[in-house]
């Protein structure tokens, strides 16, 4: 079976569940066609769970085995509960690739490392082959970057996998369609810091799917937690692997779908944000 596939017959990594996603009371999806069948729409769910997981499908394919001794359950290994606060350090000013760059050394430094890379992971920029290959080398640790590029190039160059989500075969959206794929992070949490290692699990919100007038994968909202392995290379920190997990997912107010035009110029006007702290 080829990387991939397993995801695209089960639904998702590691059999987690389905993310639900309210549609508007109206009888019809929000751009304009006829509400699909359920089983429909339970199918398109999974599709956008399969997009948000490739990476962790890719990663978990590659994984060497880790350092026991970085996974201890001791005092410093415990979740916080502290709000995100200031650190004090001077803002990242540095960019690589266009991702923010040159973090502190700390535990900060690690949950803004995670939270910049989380987003450049999960943005349409993956979708093209030379900004894709701009972001892995920038978020990976080199080693990694280099075993793992081909595996992300023969995935997000599938043909079958491009039409499913709607994008023609060079991963463009069709004429007159805007393609979405957006991370929008809620909070982080270090669950170990061990100097050089860091383990930073990241909660968000991800919007993906297509905008426009005939759009067959509308624009939808899913929930997320994933968590990075970070390691201390070359004096900034950097991805050596993460795993995956739906939700915490909570429950969506009775809105109104905005219009494929109201989206489309949303996702046009509204820049995304990174964080530094």
């Amino acid at each position: 079976m080829s990387l991939g596939d397993e995801h695209e017959a089960s639904g998702g990594y590691g059999g987690t569940g389905q993310t639900r996603t309210r549609l508007p009371d109206t009888g019809s999806d929000p751009y304009g066609t006829p509400r699909r069948p359920r089983s429909s729409s339970r199918s398109l769910v999974t599709v956008v769970g399969v997009v948000v997981l490739l990476i962790a499908a890719i990663a978990f394919a590659n994984r060497g085995g880790g350092d026991g001794s970085e996974t201890s359950g001791s005092g410093s290994d415990k979740a916080s509960s502290a709000a995100t606060a200031p650190s004090g350090e001077r803002p990242v000013v540095s960019k690589a690739a266009g991702i923010p760059t040159g973090y502190a050394h700390n535990e900060q430094g690690a949950q803004s490392a995670a939270t910049n890379y989380g987003i450049a992971l999960g943005s349409a920029d993956m979708y093209d082959t030379e900004k894709r290959h701009a972001i892995v080398n920038t978020v990976y640790a080199p080693d990694v970057a280099a075993a793992q590029l081909p595996a992300f190039d023969q995935v997000y160059s599938r043909a079958s996998f491009l039409e499913k989500i709607g994008l023609n075969k060079d991963g463009a959206a069709p004429s007159g369609q805007t393609f979405v794929s957006r991370v929008i992070p809620v909070g982080t949490k270090v669950t170990s810091f061990r100097g050089s290692t860091a383990t930073v699990a990241l909660w968000y919100t991800s919007l993906f799917g297509l905008s426009g007038d005939g759009s067959k994968n509308p624009v939808t909202e899913s929930w997320y937690t994933t968590t990075y392995q970070l390691k201390w290379v070359d004096g900034d920190w950097k991805v050596t692997d993460f795993t995956q997990e739906d939700g915490p997912v909570p429950v969506g107010r009775d809105q109104r779908a905005s219009t494929a035009e109201d989206m489309t110029k949303a996702v046009e006007e509204y820049g995304g944000f990174t964080y530094a702290r």
